[in-house]
């Protein structure tokens, strides 16, 4: 099964874009569904299903919704189609064509919702899937596994490979697993000696109590707290503007 190459991802360092010092980045696209959203959507079914909401041989509890236009919807079509589930995503119709042809590719069935909605608009429309079908919804923003996917794997795999010496972790804020789940773990082991930094988007800045608002970032600024955001374990938060993250990505593009 793919999941099977589910973590374990490499490290690289940027030596050519980042002087002074070391820079190392976790290549989180080499997991099956390309995305460091692989773990929690992994961890998420596998608890659904130790818990008795999720059972592929059930007809009752074989249905999984989630509102996502992003890689946590891909990762739940790879895993849980894999898995033997029936998947259903809700998302805007503003979404891409490009974005739906993946999903669908990967077994997914799609909702589409009036773009004008946004987001909440695909919120609302799979909470009423869930209790028209009785489905279970992972719920990426508010399920504590999310957090615990990346306590269990990302930080383990980040200390083997940094041979547990570092300053610094910095990770991006979507859903706030990745940060709370491997902030914890640093601070539990290393306390204030390693400085754990949240980035968001300068035009939405919620983390740093500002205003949500309109970027051009995917993947992180939701435009509100995540409940799972742990900010216990989060020294410094940073903004970033949206030009000189595309920059940095297209020159990694190249690197």
């Amino acid at each position: 099964m793919v999941i099977s190459a589910l973590g374990n991802t490499p490290t690289v360092t940027l030596s050519k874009l980042i002087e002074p010092g070391r820079v190392f980045v976790k290549l989180e696209k080499n997991n099956p569904a390309g995305s460091v959203k692989d773990r929690p959507a992994y961890f998420m079914i596998v608890d659904a299903e130790a818990r008795g909401f999720l059972d592929p041989t059930d007809p009752k509890c074989r249905t999984i919704v989630e509102p996502t236009s992003g890689n946590t919807g891909i990762a739940l079509a790879m895993v849980g189609t894999a898995k033997g589930y029936r998947v259903m995503l809700t998302m805007p119709e503003s979404m891409s064509v490009e974005r739906r042809r993946v999903l669908e590719m990967l077994g997914a069935e799609l909702v589409l919702t009036p773009a004008d909605k946004g987001m909440k608009g695909a919120v609302e429309r799979a909470k009423e899937l869930v209790k028209e079908l009785g489905a279970f919804m992972p719920d990426q923003f508010s399920n504590p596994t999310n957090v615990l996917s990346h306590e269990s794997t990302t930080a383990p795999e980040i200390l083997r490979q940094m041979s547990w010496q570092l300053d610094a972790f910095v990770a991006g804020v979507g859903t706030g697993g990745t940060i709370s789940g491997v902030g914890t773990v640093l601070k539990r082991l290393f306390g204030d000696s390693v400085l754990v930094v949240a980035v968001e988007p300068s035009k939405s800045p919620v983390l740093s109590g500002g205003e949500p608002g309109k970027h051009s970032i995917q993947g992180i600024g939701a435009g509100f707290v995540p409940a799972i955001f742990r900010r216990e374990v989060v020294d410094k938060i940073l903004t970033v503007e949206d030009e000189e993250a595309l920059a940095t990505t297209r020159a990694l593009a190249k690197y």
